[in-house]
């Protein structure tokens, strides 16, 4: 309190603070442009600054409620929580680590999986919680993965994955690493079956959600200005002593070099995956392996001249057909994985 505010009588000086007090979590900055924003405009913008167009990072939960019809949702292995079977520590425990991400999150673990509609399709989404331990990937974030392309494939209905995560698990070791195995695998099943998976990757996504999954889409989408690769810039530029190119690692840079299929805005997703999930589901039995979709660079799409199935010298040779072989060319431990293997989980 200044000394001008002490010789003030007291009922004056309450009345000019009560009258200056702003409520607070009415406004927030965005991190691009440093504008100041009424939050309520923000969140009407669906998180997406109104100056700039700047995406900000959000959770998987808001995410999934943006995205999903509020009607039929069915949320898959929310009762799977992680364990510490190697009783890892490094500056804290694990455990520790665990519980301080569930409580600051009020989530179980990175990775939320749901089944519902979007414009009345009926589709599997799941989403990473980039607040939760850097939305990296252990042993519980690949069961529910799994476990939501594994419905996806019962019922023959799109599976769409939104990434956020900056890569394995540290603290589950060789445990983390596996689920890049695992869920790589369970989307080659998809692949054979003629589902359709679209992933969209947010900022950031590295390591190796990136290595694996987030690039395996039929369909690869990206936010606006999101990161995206394995290893961070800083690290790349260290190791090869060259100053990066301007955007590297950037969604529009990856969609000029062909890493990325579409960017889309936040606001029109709904819209454009609803679109595209249309035009992949239909004709779907023909989907896998004969017709895929050309995405012009104005957006628009058309189908794909239809593929020759793989030569007879060329399947005994154990060629990959469009990228993608079967599980029968799969290792046995992957094999099992993406049958749904065992995961270091536990229900509760």
């Amino acid at each position: 309190m200044s000394w001008f505010s002490k010789l003030m009588p007291s009922k004056i000086r309450t009345d000019a603070l009560s009258k200056s007090t702003v409520p607070e979590g009415l406004w927030t900055k965005c991190p691009q442009c440093n504008a100041i924003l009424y939050k309520a405009e923000v969140e009407r913008n669906l998180e997406v600054c109104p100056k700039c167009d700047h995406h900000m990072r959000i959770n998987a939960r808001k995410r999934l409620h943006l995205f999903l019809d509020t009607d039929q949702r069915q949320e898959l292995g929310e009762e799977l929580a992680p364990m510490d079977p190697l009783k890892f520590k490094d500056s804290k425990k694990y455990k520790d680590r665990l519980v301080q991400a569930q409580k600051a999150t009020g989530e179980k673990d990175a990775l939320i999986a749901v089944r519902g509609r979007l414009k009345g399709q009926p589709l599997v989404v799941a989403a990473f919680d980039f607040q939760f331990m850097g939305g990296s990937m252990g042993s519980v974030v690949g069961e529910r993965f799994v476990r939501g392309a594994a419905c996806a494939l019962e019922f023959k209905i799109p599976f769409v994955v939104f990434s956020a995560s900056g890569g394995a698990r540290m603290q589950e070791s060789l445990l983390s690493l596996f689920q890049m195995a695992k869920t790589s695998a369970v989307l080659a099943r998809l692949a054979d079956a003629g589902v359709p998976f679209i992933s969209v990757m947010t900022d950031p996504t590295m390591g190796g959600v990136s290595a694996s999954l987030a690039m395996l889409g039929d369909i690869n989408i990206a936010e606006p200005n999101a990161l995206i690769g394995f290893a961070g810039p800083r690290v790349i530029e260290q190791t090869v002593r060259e100053k990066l190119p301007e955007g590297f690692q950037r969604s529009e840079f990856l969609q000029e070099h062909g890493a990325v299929d579409l960017i889309v805005d936040r606001r029109q997703m709904r819209d454009k995956i609803a679109e595209l999930l249309n035009l992949l589901s239909h004709g779907r039995h023909r989907f896998a392996g004969e017709r895929g979709v050309l995405l012009k660079d104005d957006g628009t799409h058309e189908h794909a001249p239809r593929i020759a199935p793989p030569s007879a010298e060329a399947a005994e040779a154990g060629t990959v057909h469009a990228g993608i072989g079967s599980l029968e060319q799969l290792p046995p431990d992957a094999e099992s994985a993406a049958r749904g293997g065992t995961g270091i989980v536990q229900a509760d």
